[in-house]
């Protein structure tokens, strides 16, 4: 590809980073770095009533959590700047008032209650509602009128008719729309701010954006922005809309959804790894060219072209989710993972805030027992449950075990070796076990699992000899004591 690469993400500053606008976002990202191009960072802010104050620093913050670098932005400038659409509104007025000098827009006087009207009695003809066109030819004796009610105009951009509209879609192929059913929309507000699809259309074409990548459902935005471009006289920038993004039970995923966590601020907040989330994401609508599922990001750079990205819908699978972030979760740095799953250690009142030397150290070992099962480090506080509770409950298949004949044999020597330990480390308690095991004559399951089962309640688990350091002496003791009292 011989031409400069140039793409966005352009974000409404509404809330927190959804799922779907993450995957716009590196959709574009490796785009750019695939081709050697810019990615751009830009803030669509032109819906005053929606913006909250700090969701630019929360969008940034959780982009740059999954590892996405911008080349220009509001906090790095560049070349096209400004790069948030409320400092660029006299560069939209320079563009509205060109609309309305060559006679491709018009002011509007109309009200919210008479379009309403208007919208209601065609349903009750059986029409599909849009602008009538009502003020596209006022004298400037009506307009003087209706500004002296107080009526303030929106401008409306005036749609030619009988116009097939095509879009050459990277993703679709060649969509077409037919421009008698878009009526005549508004481009400019009462305030004097630009709607989405002027200001989107002016900021791409100045920034030099040459590909629009995002997600199938700005498909239908697309047509007023292809009018756009050709009424300015603009290059249409190539277009690529990726498959909607469904729910497990193939269901458009809605924000309200609670059976998908579905913003990155909370994956971060649960203790996933970020490039666990990046490589998900990634194959939510877009295919590598083998079977390979686990790959990094400089891979996915590689390899990312928009011929891959597939136009059937993707679909959130949880479970594929836990399992990629458990496969690099073992592969981690065990501090790294430590340090994931510790405030949710302290969190759930486990730990306390301040913690002494050997509460910390202990604690890490804890978690590093567990690195192996766990699948972010939320799942930290259950795995590691038996640690911290003064008594166990042997549920049917415990008891089971605890019922073999050996077990009262096998129990009061382990115990007996423990408590004449004078240190207290895996290789103790090793060397413990092989004595049972010779005194005895139990081996294998039979020594292994009624011990096991004993001091956790549990037939199944992490490094025994580990385990049973971190319970300490006086737990396990207690544990093999309470059942030996029992028989």
């Amino acid at each position: 590809m011989t031409e400069t690469i140039r793409v966005r993400f352009a974000p409404s500053p509404t809330g927190h980073l959804h799922i779907g606008g993450a995957r716009s976002a590196l959709f574009n990202y490796l785009f750019a770095r695939h081709h050697g191009g810019s990615f751009v960072l830009r803030i669509e802010d032109t819906d005053q009533a929606r913006n909250v104050d700090t969701a630019t620093e929360k969008l940034m913050d959780s982009l740059t959590w999954l590892g996405l670098d911008w080349d220009e932005s509001v906090d790095k400038g560049g070349p096209y700047g400004p790069y948030k659409s409320m400092d660029r509104l006299d560069t939209y007025q320079q563009y509205i008032d060109r609309l309305l000098q060559e006679g491709k827009a018009f002011h509007c006087y109309m009200t919210q209650e008479e379009l309403e009207e208007e919208r209601e009695a065609q349903r009750a003809r059986g029409e599909t509602p849009q602008y009538s066109g009502r003020d596209r030819n006022l004298t400037e004796e009506e307009k003087r009128a209706y500004e002296a009610e107080g009526r303030r105009p929106v401008v409306r951009f005036l749609v030619p008719k009988g116009q097939e509209i095509h879009v050459p879609d990277q993703v679709r192929g060649d969509v077409t729309f037919d421009s008698d059913g878009i009526g005549d929309f508004v481009i400019q507000r009462q305030d004097g701010i630009p709607t989405y699809n002027f200001a989107v259309v002016i900021d791409d074409h100045l920034m030099q954006i040459s590909h629009v990548i995002r997600g199938e459902e700005h498909l239908s935005n697309t047509p007023n922005q292809v009018l756009l471009y050709e009424a300015l006289g603009f290059d249409v920038p190539v277009f690529a809309h990726a498959s909607l993004i469904l729910n497990a039970d193939k269901q458009k995923m809605s924000k309200r959804d609670e059976s998908i966590i579905q913003f990155v601020e909370q994956y971060r907040d649960l203790g996933y790894l970020p490039e666990a989330i990046v490589n998900f994401i990634a194959l939510l609508g877009w295919s590598p060219g083998g079977e390979e599922e686990l790959m990094t990001v400089e891979e996915l750079q590689e390899q990312f072209t928009l011929d891959r990205v597939i136009n059937s819908p993707a679909v959130f699978d949880t479970q594929k989710l836990e399992w990629m972030n458990n496969q690099y979760m073992k592969e981690a740095d065990p501090d790294r993972v430590v340090a994931l799953a510790m405030p949710h250690l302290v969190r759930a009142g486990r730990l306390p805030e301040a913690r002494s030397e050997e509460q910390e150290e202990w604690a890490a070992d804890l978690i590093k027992l567990h690195q192996e099962k766990m699948s972010c480090g939320a799942e930290i506080v259950e795995l590691t449950e038996l640690f911290f509770r003064e008594k166990i409950d042997y549920n049917e298949e415990a008891q089971e075990v605890l019922q073999e004949e050996q077990v009262p044999e096998v129990l009061a020597a382990f115990k007996a070796e423990l408590e004449q330990l004078d240190t207290w480390t895996t290789d103790d308690i090793k060397a413990s076990l092989k004595t049972v095991q010779k005194e005895t004559g139990h081996k294998g399951k039979k020594l292994f699992m009624p011990v096991r089962v004993a001091v956790t309640g549990q037939k199944h688990g992490p490094d025994l000899q580990k385990t049973i350091v971190l319970l300490g002496r006086e737990t396990v003791i207690a544990r093999i004591d309470q059942l030996l009292h029992q028989a």
